[in-house]
């Protein structure tokens, strides 16, 4: 055989023997067959065979089983994110002249494809209140086809009661999705409580290291994949095997991260929310918090991430103190291994709701930090807004905390 064609072919190796712990990185675009007939035929192998790149390699399908297995589904796909596991979550499943519910505290990209593209495609949207079953029922229709819920609800943590929501939107012959990215499957099992479709923010705690962007579907029924991988084949979205072998590697840690974010998170919550300054926090497991008797029924957990507002009078100073963090980086995102805290408006978010509260509210997600350097980097910063508040109002730092 001619050098030149011995650089193209590849050999075979055997495998035998060689078992890592490791997943290895499949790359393919193009798939061979062994012969004509079996090309032809291919169609036959279905959503499990393998056909093209687009469609999966071993490596996305093992991240695929794993997360399949723990949300308890029939089978998931991956996304190039997030948000695009959303979108492809819904888009499948609704055309013009359906209505939509979305749950009024759905993460806001959710918020905008709602208002401008499933209404420009002619779907009628409407958003309900989180806490509110009867809001659900109230507006179902007859032409209603998917309730679209995120609990907690972004940035804010409403818990919402899932069993009585599904219940209400199958007995009108509506699908329900759940974005579950805030719990993961280790702490939420949406599909165990109702839901028809679930979907994840890979990106965030399950790759855990905040260098990768991906997002995942997973159905309940089996009815509902061929709808999802052809919407998916239509538009050409695939994701890379090298992006998804970090996943696998993240998701390996996910539990022991997960606990010790959870923990200090809680401790935290629970510090911050004796602070003067501080007015509120959002944290469902602070037994003081609307909804935690519901979150402690259905979720197995909580999450390293949860939100403060502060006394309105000390809202002004909160951007000069923020840069007294240290350790905090102040970015997007969260469920990596380094602490974030990102200012966050959404009072032009809501509509079926009205928030009462401050709209400049803190998110904060816990990285893997020492917990007592953590703690101090905190203290710093509620130390910078109390004296920031005193300068402002021309206060001692003391009266400062009173007055806020």
């Amino acid at each position: 055989m001619n050098d030149l064609t011995q650089c193209v072919l590849t050999p075979e190796v055997s495998t035998a023997g060689f078992d890592p712990l490791g997943v290895g990185v499949h790359r393919a675009s193009t798939i061979v067959f062994k012969d004509a007939a079996a090309y032809a035929a291919r169609g036959d192998r279905g959503h499990q065979g393998y056909s093209y790149g687009l469609y999966g390699t071993p490596t996305t399908r093992t991240l695929e089983a794993k997360l399949t297995s723990l949300e308890r589904g029939a089978w998931t796909f991956l996304a190039p994110s997030g948000q695009a596991a959303n979108a492809l979550a819904i888009l499948p499943f609704v055309a013009a002249g359906d209505h939509v519910l979305m749950v009024d505290t759905a993460y806001p990209p959710m918020r905008d494809l709602a208002e401008s593209d499933l209404r420009r495609l002619g779907v009628d949207v409407e958003f309900f209140d989180p806490l509110s079953p009867e809001d659900v029922a109230r507006k179902m229709k007859a032409n209603t086809r998917l309730v679209w819920c995120e609990s907690p609800g972004s940035t804010t943590m409403e818990i919402m009661d899932l069993p009585t929501v599904a219940a209400i939107a199958h007995q009108a012959g509506a699908l329900v999705g759940v974005d579950n990215t805030w719990a993961t499957p280790l702490n939420f099992k949406p599909l165990l409580h109702g839901a028809d479709i679930v979907t994840e923010g890979l990106t965030k705690f399950v790759s855990g290291h905040s260098d990768v962007l991906m997002g995942s579907i997973t159905v309940k029924d089996s009815a509902l994949i061929q709808p999802v991988r052809a919407l998916i084949g239509r538009m050409g979205i695939g994701v890379s095997p090298d992006d998804a072998s970090l996943v696998l590697r993240g998701f390996e840690t996910l539990g022991v991260r997960l606990r010790h974010s959870e923990s200090i998170a809680l401790e935290f919550a629970r510090k911050m929310a004796e602070h003067p300054l501080v007015s509120q926090v959002l944290h469902p497991a602070l037994e003081t918090f609307p909804g935690h008797a519901v979150w402690k029924r259905d979720f197995l957990g909580s999450s390293g991430v949860f939100s403060i507002t502060v006394a309105e009078a000390a809202a002004g100073q909160v951007s000069a103190a923020l840069d007294a963090f240290r350790l905090f980086a102040i970015g997007a995102s969260w469920g990596g291994t380094r602490s974030l805290v990102a200012p966050m408006s959404i009072g032009r978010f809501r509509s079926a709701t009205s928030w009462t509260g401050s709209d400049l509210i803190l998110r904060l997600s816990i990285g893997l930090e020492d917990r007592e350097e953590l703690w101090a980097d905190v203290e710093r910063f509620l130390k910078a807004l109390q004296e920031r508040h005193a300068e402002a109002n021309n206060l001692s730092p003391k009266a400062a905390v009173r007055h806020g």
